[in-house]
């Protein structure tokens, strides 16, 4: 019985098994079948989509194919159009080539003609050349055989005589043409001058070393003093100024070689007796607040001083300098007002010359800026004011005008001479400058010696304050021809051995005197 069940459960398992199998293999036929049915689908797909995509590139291959077509054929259009275009220019220059190679032809012909024409020519003149050789040996010896003399005697003698009488024309032809040149360049140059002056005006101021100080009463000078001196010294310290208090009633005197250092002593000491607040602390603090504005100041006057002149670009440090000449004084003659008149007058004489007025303005107002350093080099002002002027990157035409108005440096434009001459106008007009007594005198007798060194001179006198030098020379020495070479000797030496305003005339005067005895 046991058994029996045993194999009905292995029989059940057996069918069990066989039901199973035969499930998995009808649903593997199902899904079979659904995979090959769905692979057709898609292959009929896929056959649709690239007939499509085979019809569509083989439209894109047709238009790029007529598109290169086209192209190709412009392009064969456009070289044969360039290629028939070069062939006719090829003929026209062979018929131009051909044309020129005849007319070639022709003229080595006609050169060969005149060759010969003229090697016929040049042995006839070779011939006629020895038949006169010949003629002139005869007529030399002939004249030689007359006079007595060789040829070459005679030709000493008529150099002589004609070197003599060269040189006496000569001199007269100078003189005519110095004349001449007077007359015309004098003229010329005076009007220029005239009308340059006329033309400018300007104030005339006279700055001394010394700066006198007003006050309302010597009260406030013990004050100014200070207990023990402590404020006048605390005062002298701060500015680099003597202070001078004496028995000038209501008066102080600032005494400094630097204009601006006594400005500054000037307006603090006005400000402190103003305040009344006068002690060391108080002098230094006012000391420096004033010298702050001052600086300020400098600065403005530069400033305004480019407006009103019209000048542009300067650069600032340029500017300031300008300013700081306000404070300057050059032989009595305030340092600014004779720039800003040197720059007037340099525009008016460009402009009748023919120049740039306003770079004969910049280089006119810059010219004296090496007066005014920061620091003192061991350079002429000249020379210093064109080396700032190099160093602020100004024009160089400016900076040769700068350097070369005193004769420092050579002068290599047109602008340079302008520049020494309109300076030469401010500082030589009447009441432009003071003059030493001293240095007046010794320029005079320098004058006077000067012209005693040549031969034959007597007697020199400077007069019209050193503008005119008349020389008296001795008429058994030197003759009514001489006079004249001695009289532009004289000026030439004085040109380039002496430095005087404006110009100096030199008048040789030679006389003859008869005397005789009556007994």
């Amino acid at each position: 019985m046991i058994l029996l069940t045993q194999v009905s459960l292995l029989l059940f398992e057996i069918v069990s098994v066989a039901a199973f199998l035969v499930g998995i293999g009808l649903a593997y036929l199902f899904f079979s079948k659904a995979l090959k049915q769905k692979q057709r689908k898609i292959l009929s797909e896929a056959r649709t989509e690239a007939e499509v995509i085979k019809k569509d590139k083989i439209l894109q291959a047709k238009e790029k194919f007529l598109q290169l077509k086209a192209e190709h054929e412009k392009f064969i259009n456009e070289r044969n159009n360039k290629l028939a275009a070069a062939e006719q220019r090829f003929k026209q220059k062979e018929t131009a080539l051909n044309h020129k190679y005849e007319e070639t032809q022709r003229k080595e012909k006609e050169l060969e003609l005149i060759r010969t024409n003229i090697t016929n020519q040049l042995h006839l003149v070779e011939k006629k050349n020895e038949e006169l050789a010949k003629l002139h040996k005869r007529q030399v010896e002939q004249l030689e055989a007359i006079s007595g003399l060789s040829a070459e005697d005679a030709k000493t003698q008529l150099i002589s005589s004609l070197k003599d009488e060269a040189k006496t024309e000569a001199m007269s032809y100078i003189n005519e043409i110095i004349d001449e040149a007077k007359m015309t360049a004098n003229k010329e140059a005076k009007r220029i001058v005239v009308q340059t002056i006329q033309r400018v005006a300007s104030e005339t101021t006279i700055e001394n070393a010394v700066t006198v100080f007003n006050i309302e009463s010597d009260e406030i000078k013990g004050r100014i003093i200070g207990r023990e001196g402590r404020n006048i010294r605390a005062l002298e310290a701060a500015t680099g100024v003597e202070i001078i208090v004496d028995d000038t009633p209501e008066a102080i005197l600032l005494s400094c070689f630097d204009p601006v250092r006594r400005e500054i002593a000037r307006l603090a000491l006005h400000q402190l007796v103003t305040d009344g607040r006068i002690h060391p602390a108080r002098i230094e603090e006012v000391v420096e607040k004033t010298y702050k504005q001052i600086q300020e100041e400098i600065i403005e006057v530069g400033k305004r001083t480019a407006i009103d002149l019209g000048i542009h670009g300067l650069h600032p440090e340029l500017i300031r300098l300008v300013g700081k000449m306000k404070y300057r004084s050059s032989y009595g003659q305030n340092l600014l007002q004779h720039s800003r008149e040197v720059a007037n007058l340099c525009a008016i004489m460009a402009s009748e010359l023919g120049l740039n007025p306003k770079l004969a303005k910049r280089a006119g107002l810059l010219h004296d800026i090496g007066k005014v350093p920061d620091d003192e080099p061991e350079l002429p002002h000249a020379i210093l004011g064109m080396k700032l002027a190099e160093k602020y990157k100004e024009n160089p035409e400016v900076c040769n005008a700068i350097g070369s108005h005193h004769d420092e440096v050579e002068m290599t434009t047109l602008l340079a001479p302008i520049v020494q001459v309109c300076d030469a106008i401010s500082g030589a007009r009447p009441g432009a400058r003071r003059e030493v007594v001293e240095s007046y005198i010794k320029r005079l007798k320098d004058l006077e010696e000067l012209a005693l060194e040549y031969p034959g001179v007597t007697k020199t006198y400077a007069i019209q304050a050193g503008r005119e030098l008349r020389v008296i020379v001795g008429a058994d020495q030197v003759s009514d021809q001489d006079t004249e070479k001695l009289s532009y000797n004289i000026a030439r030496k004085i040109q380039d051995e002496m430095t005087y305003p404006g110009q100096v005339k030199i008048t040789v005067i030679r006389e003859t005197r008869a005397i005789n005895y009556a007994k």
